[in-house]
């Protein structure tokens, strides 16, 4: 088992009740735990917005496993575009 480092350093709340963790955190997303009166817990974290939740599901996962699997075996190519482009206008018209 791994200890974890420990360190303690004594931070001043602002008047406008910000404190300030380091610029090695700028732009981080921290999550707030009020354990106790007067006791937090600052941990950082990734924040995953509900309409994205699904992309980190197991059958997302494996659907995009399968389609870059196909798309490796079957690169692009242009070799076809007028035929399908007039296909495509054929349809539409």
């Amino acid at each position: 088992m791994t200890a974890l480092a420990s360190h303690s350093t004594v931070k001043v709340v602002g008047a406008n009740g910000q404190i300030s963790l380091g610029k090695q955190f700028a732009g981080r997303q921290v999550l707030v735990e009020e354990r106790e009166p007067g006791v937090w817990m600052v941990r950082t974290a990734t924040v995953i917005p509900d309409n994205e939740r699904w992309l980190h599901e197991p059958q997302a996962a494996t659907d995009l496993r399968t389609a870059l699997t196909w798309a490796a075996a079957n690169p692009a190519t242009d070799s076809n575009t007028d035929a399908l482009m007039k296909r495509l206008s054929d349809g539409i018209e």
